[in-house]
């Protein structure tokens, strides 16, 4: 993931969160902010109740992977900020990776529905 795609700053992460929109599942929250910007951005946090820095970089190595994977199902002008939660570590990747996309797609069809509501 290049460094423009990557949302770093502690204010951009705070803005997004208490101004963006959200949506949970049981491993993680992501909330979506527009940015201004012809591309979209990411950004990961990861606690340290989940465990060391070893299981956190194991955690956000697997985002970002997960999150390359589907790169064509996200909105350019757009901040993704990804909270990773407790239940992260018991699941299988398999089952994670079906999980994200799930929220992914809710993302996507309530954009089309605000969309749509818009014409």
């Amino acid at each position: 993931m290049k460094k423009k795609y990557i949302v770093k700053k502690p204010l951009e992460f705070t803005k997004a969160i208490k101004k963006g929109k959200y949506y949970k599942d049981r491993l993680f929250v992501i909330y979506i902010k527009d940015n201004n910007l012809d591309h979209y951005r990411f950004g990961i946090s990861v606690s340290k109740k989940i465990g060391n820095a070893v299981v956190r970089n194991k955690v956000k190595r697997q985002m970002r992977m997960i999150i390359d994977n589907y790169k064509k199902n996200y909105q350019n002008g757009k901040d993704y900020i990804i909270i990773v939660r407790n239940e992260y570590i018991g699941p299988s990747f398999a089952e994670i990776n079906a999980k994200y996309m799930n929220i992914i797609d809710k993302i996507n069809s309530d954009s089309k529905e605000k969309k749509d509501e818009d014409k």
